[in-house]
């Protein structure tokens, strides 16, 4: 489902323009109307979830009167109404949001035409206001679904006053709910036939926020005794704190315990049963309990068995998690429990991070980018036989040699001396070390991070190891070649240098994410795994048709380095500095694999993002420093997820470098990709990528799909926690400028008249 938004402008303007760009950016569905008239009508139409008033000027019309007609509707009731307000001077007072709150407007935005504000504006609202009208809404659904089901429910406050009971409640205990609600539980009459110490226990439990469960005697209006199956159940809400109890009530016999010892047994014997089907009511329930009462003993022993399994201590997370849903189905009502089934079937799936990619109105530009990057396998011919070809096998035999470097020249002295900056250019480095700047820049960030000192080696070893690795990248690619491998690690390095990334990595994880970015792609043959798959090419044999580029970037990268004293940068470290080092080298190279992109990313959003923000809104509200760095140094598997996600961001930085920078990589990625669809149809390969012909493609629309699946989401991500704002800031630069040229429908990388 797509947000839609309504845009109330009388005249199209920058201010429009920027709130309509940026609904596209965020994928909402946008309206715009010109008149109170249309506003009113589109409304009523489609319902809206955010509108956005024009309230700068009144000459066209009266943005108040507007938001009064909308807010006396029915359906505007669940809808966010932003009113846009003039810039004030720094010498203005800044005039009361009262009158705006009063007319029905929820915010107000001060004049700005960015995208990016924009869009920040539009998604705050929706991550904040809109979510919580959808949780609103949902309420009705909710009170509808428990004023039908058969248990009976009671939910009260957190001092127990009674907020909630429904129909199966008021039948139970004979009570009408205007008689109830309101009432403290204390002021209603008690069974005399529950322990003395009953009702201490069960605060005990819930207090501490534990459920509680349990056979219970209540008092009805009546006068009787009802024997009751209870269980009640602690809310946690605002601050973390026990806001509400809701109990769930069910008639308690002899009959009805056996009927619930058979009921959990078919819940857990057989996931194949649909829930409404295990509980359509209590006849089935019996039914089962029929059908098993002629073999008892059978019974008792199948029943044993599963006790036995559920009691096994080798049990993954994954399956504590579908017995917790398994439990929790158990007293849902029907809708709920249909869909804790579809949870269920979508975790019993393998590929439980990698979303079903839809594309943009079929896009084939987006369909085959996304397709070949994130498939790892063959593409079958018509034939359903794999192909393959003896000319396309990688022979790494004759490894190159390396030259000798001299002292650095003055002019590349003098161009490191910006290399800490994000702007840095990577392709001037490149023109004065003659295709060689991974040596130079190497020699300079390592120095910078303490390398030679962390691996006790000495700059003539480290010099030469840079020298032997650069050797081995081809410059011959027109984009993996050393320069990506410079530019890359000068990403790394930059990373490395924002203070949450440093306060959340040890020494030992930047000298690892250094030598990985340096090693990420050598002897990249300049063609996709999925080209060297369907040419049966060595390497692809060798790997098993699994992560094959980058498996071979750390091997060959690995046995380089020890194979001679002279540049084995490892030699003098010890076995366990060198194990562990090697591990996180390894790992980060194979999370380049694009595969994987998204469970690396939707890890390091759960484990490390949300935690760290809900740790900052703890600490803010505390007054007190946030601890969530020094959180994340005592779990490795954090700084693991930290380092995978810096290596990825690095490897694909090219949009969020500065435009000319990024324009240049844009035009060298094509041009491997063209080369290899030349080549795929030179052999009779499959096409990995058809629209990647020379002759037809579009530069523009590549990299706008390349932005919006990949790159878009994994940079929020990255900085929420780096905090890069550049990145961000270049990264909103150039896909205008991509869309731009999409909209001129020009394919190529610049507008024809600078062409």
């Amino acid at each position: 489902y797509a947000l839609q938004v309504l845009l109330i402008f009388a005249k199209e303007d920058n201010q429009s323009d920027g709130f309509w760009w940026a609904c596209d950016r965020a994928g909402y569905s946008c309206n715009i109307a010109r008149t109170p008239e249309s506003a009113l009508e589109c409304f009523l139409d489609k319902h809206q979830e955010i509108i956005v008033i024009d309230h700068r000027n009144s000459r066209y019309f009266d943005g108040e009167n507007i938001c009064r007609s909308i807010r006396a509707t029915k359906p505007s009731e669940h809808t966010v109404i932003l009113a846009v307000v003039p810039c004030i001077s720094a010498d203005e007072e800044e005039t009361s949001v009262l009158p705006l709150l009063n007319a029905g407007f929820d915010r107000q935005f001060m004049e700005n035409s960015s995208i990016t504000a924009c869009y920040n504006e539009l998604v705050q609202i929706e991550h904040g206001e809109v979510r919580s009208q959808f949780k609103l809404r949902a309420c009705n659904a909710v009170f509808t679904a428990l004023d039908h089901c058969q248990e009976a429910i009671e939910i009260t406050s957190e001092d127990h006053v009674i907020q909630y009971v429904n129909p199966a409640y008021e039948q139970m205990m004979g009570y009408q709910k205007v008689e109830l609600i309101g009432k403290e539980l204390t002021e209603l009459p008690k069974s005399d036939k529950n322990c003395a110490d009953l009702l201490d226990t069960i605060n005990t439990f819930i207090k501490k926020g534990k459920e509680w469960q349990g056979v219970y005697y209540a008092r009805s209006k009546s006068g009787d005794s009802i024997r009751q199956h209870v269980k009640i159940t602690p809310v946690m809400g605002q601050g973390g704190k026990i806001r509400h109890f809701v109990s769930l009530k069910r008639l308690h016999n002899t009959n009805e315990s056996n009927k619930q010892v058979y009921f959990c047994f078919v819940f857990t014997e057989s996931h194949s049963f649909k829930y409404k089907n295990r509980r359509k009511d209590s006849t089935y329930i019996k039914s089962i309990t029929s059908q098993c009462s002629d073999a008892p003993s059978v019974q008792s022993r199948r029943y044993s068995s599963m006790a036995r399994i559920h009691s096994m201590t080798i049990e993954a997370p994954i399956t504590k998690v579908i017995n917790i849903i398994n439990a929790a189905q158990e007293n849902s009502p029907i809708t709920v429990a249909e869909a804790l089934d579809r949870v269920l079937e979508i975790l019993r799936t393998t590929e439980l991070y990698s979303p079903q990619l839809g594309t943009k109105d079929g896009d084939p530009h987006t369909s085959d980018l996304v397709g070949a990057l994130m498939t790892d396998g063959l593409r079958r011919l018509s034939g359903n036989e794999y192909v393959f070809s003896k000319n396309t096998n990688l022979s790494h035999s004759h490894l190159s040699v390396p030259n000798t470097v001299n002292d650095v020249p003055p002019c590349i002295v003098q161009l490191l001396d910006n290399e800490e900056s994000w702007d840095f250019n990577i392709f001037e480095l490149e023109a004065v070390t003659n295709k060689r700047p991974l040596v130079y820049l190497g020699l300079k960030v390592f120095a910078r991070f303490g390398v030679s000192e962390f691996l006790n080696c000495s700059e003539g070893t480290l010099r030469a190891w840079l020298q032997v690795i650069e050797a081995n990248y081809h410059s011959s690619n027109s984009y993996h070649n050393s320069t990506h491998a410079a530019d890359v690690l000068h990403a790394t390095a930059f990373f490395l240098g924002s203070e949450r990334v440093k306060e959340s990595l040890d020494h030992l994880d930047e000298v690892a994410a250094l030598i990985a970015a340096t090693i990420h792609d050598i002897d990249h043959p300049g063609r996709t795994n999925s080209f060297l798959c369907n040419a049966g090419s060595e390497l692809a044999v060798l790997y098993n048709d699994t992560a094959v580029l980058e498996s071979h970037h750390t091997a060959l990268a690995f046995q380089l380095t020890i194979k001679d004293s002279k540049y084995n940068i490892f030699k003098n470290i010890d076995r366990n500095h060198y194990r562990t080092l090697r591990q996180a080298i390894i790992d980060m190279v194979l999370a380049t694999e694009m595969t994987k992109h998204f469970e690396h990313v939707n890890k390091f959003v759960n484990s490390i993002n949300k935690p760290v923000a809900s740790e900052e809104t703890s600490s803010h509200s505390e007054g007190s420093d946030c601890e969530c760095t020094a959180n994340i140094k005592n779990f490795p598997d954090n700084q693991t997820l930290i380092k995978r996600m810096m290596i990825k961001c690095a490897d694909v930085a090219n949009p969020c470098r500065p435009l000319e920078l990024c324009i240049e990589w844009a035009g060298r990625i094509s041009e491997e990709y063209f080369a290899q669809t030349d080549e795929e149809k030179r052999q009779g390969l499959p096409v990995v990528m058809p629209v990647f012909d020379r002759n037809t493609c579009s530069i523009p629309k590549s990299q706008i799909s390349f932005i919006d699946y990949f790159i878009t989401d994994m940079f929020d991500a990255w900085d929420a926690f780096a905090h890069l704002p550049v990145l961000m800031q270049h990264l909103a630069n150039n896909y205008k400028h991509w869309k731009t040229l999409d909209e001129l429908k020009c394919k190529s990388l610049r507008p024809p008249s600078e062409n």
